[in-house]
């Protein structure tokens, strides 16, 4: 039992110190009431039965109005169909928002997720997890990383990568750190990374006194004269603060190599390598949000790979876990020493059946040629959707995008949206998801097939054909 003992008290040890407190005991009341309740339990009451249930008027009733839904209920799916409660088959271009790179229901996948289930799915992060160590390795020997961090979603791993970088520049002797991102980026729903993205709209209700989280400053993407300008601004600290002690400064650069909710937009070489070098002679970090982008999604592994430079730190999440909620954050050199014991946590981050998920997926992309699959299907479906649109130029514009995230233009006067044309699409059985107001989004599994690319594309023209007249 000796070293059960030794093991608890070095860990109480470490954890008391690494959150920057002493633990004490406190004293232990004698009054029998206070581990004790005179309130009766109330009885617990089992979930409603889905047999009984009307879904749509439960959601009305009990689900916060926070998304936008479209009036469809999709029960089972398989590979790059779903399936909903009315037994009508869909093509599956959305794959819940570039996450479901395998397809669903995908055997390997199903497998590692049941056999990890059946074994240990959870224990926090007070112990070693051979899953999550399997997955880090797997990530930074196919990147630039040195190390990373788990965490459940992509908003986490940008508030991760946003906190390193702010712990960085706090080392650098800065006070008043700023990052640059980009206008009409996105980076999450949580309230730092809501105040990353370059979209007022997203901004609105939560600000305090006309201000989201201090810290950010928006320029115009893949405009490198801008981002000079704005760099060369915030290195100035301006002479009040200056007396006062304070620093301002660089602490990154956070770009998307491609921005998704943005409309679209691929990322210019040139643009990231002057980034790149601002980042070099100012000390600071470049950050590179792969959430959407990453996991082999633009035909290459990461999209970095597609602007020719190598980021300091860079997040994932969506793809990772194949639709088993998991992000992560990596960073290579000095940037993935900068968290320390206590300074940045996850209770669910990393943990055996998400890691499990997300050594499946790593495992399915390296075997079987899908970066392959990707090029060649994302080539095919571009040239499809340009054929598209030289037929219905009234309605269609370009054609942009990487691998199989792909984005065409619904041009201004075409009397519809992207989310008009989206809902035409559907009534063809066909899923696909807007990208801003004019432009409909193709994201379909990884393992898309050729055949499956035409179907989408024939549905797809004659939702657009209905719509010309």
């Amino acid at each position: 039992m000796m070293f059960r003992a030794v093991a608890v008290s070095a860990y109480l040890l470490s954890a008391t110190v690494a959150n920057g407190f002493v633990a004490t005991t406190p004293p232990v009341s004698s009054s029998k009431s206070s581990s004790s309740s005179s309130v009766p339990a109330k009885k617990v009451l089992p979930p409603p039965s889905l047999d009984d249930m009307d879904v749509a008027a439960t959601f009305d009733e009990r689900v916060q109005k926070t998304y936008g839904r479209f009036p469809l209920t999709l029960v089972s799916g398989k590979g790059c169909n779903v399936y909903s409660d009315a037994g009508d088959e869909y093509l599956d271009f959305v794959s819940g928002i570039a996450t479901c790179a395998l397809g669903h229901s995908n055997p390997e996948l199903n497998a590692a997720i049941s056999e990890q289930m059946s074994a240990l799915h959870h224990v926090s992060n007070l112990y070693l997890i051979p899953r999550q160590a399997q997955l880090a390795a797997w990530l930074c020997e196919n990147s630039v990383a040195d190390k990373a961090f788990f965490c459940n979603s992509g908003a986490e791993a940008n508030e991760g990568a946003i906190k390193l970088a702010r712990k960085h520049a706090s080392n650098r002797g800065i006070t008043d750190p700023v990052i640059v991102t980009a206008k009409q980026s996105f980076h999450g729903r949580t309230l730092a990374a809501l105040s990353a993205t370059g979209q007022p709209k997203y901004h609105e209700g939560f600000g305090y006194g006309g201000e989201m989280v201090r810290g950010f400053e928006f320029v115009t993407y893949n405009d490198a004269e801008e981002l000079e300008a704005k760099v060369k601004e915030v290195e100035v600290t301006p002479e009040e603060d200056a007396k006062a002690g304070r620093k301002r400064g660089l602490a990154a650069i956070m770009m998307e190599p491609l921005q998704g909710e943005g409309g679209i937009i691929p990322g210019d070489p040139a643009f990231f390598a002057a980034a790149r070098k601002l980042c070099d002679d100012t000390g600071a970090l470049l950050l590179c949000d792969e959430v959407q982008v990453g996991m082999g999604r633009t035909g290459t592994l990461w999209g970095y790979e597609n602007v020719g430079v190598e980021p300091d730190v860079f997040t994932s999440a969506k793809a990772l876990g194949g639709g088993v909620p998991i992000g992560a954050m990596m960073a290579r050199g000095e940037a993935a020493n900068v968290l320390s014991p206590g300074t940045h946590a996850s209770t669910y981050g990393g943990n055996p059946l998400a890691c499990a998920a997300g050594v499946a997926v790593a495992t399915y992309i390296a075997e079987n040629d899908v970066l392959d699959n990707v090029r060649e299907r994302g080539e095919q479906l571009s040239e499809g959707l340009a054929s598209i649109g030289e037929k219905y130029p009234s309605i269609l514009g370009g054609v942009r995008g990487w691998g199989l995230l792909k984005g065409v233009e619904v041009k201004e006067d075409a009397g519809c949206t992207a989310g008009e044309l989206v809902g035409d699409a559907m009534k063809e059985g066909l899923l696909l998801v807007p990208a801003g107001p004019n432009v409909v989004r193709f994201v379909p599994p990884l393992v898309v097939t050729e055949e499956e690319v035409d179907k989408a594309l024939e549905r797809f023209e004659k939702a657009v054909e209905k719509r010309a007249g």
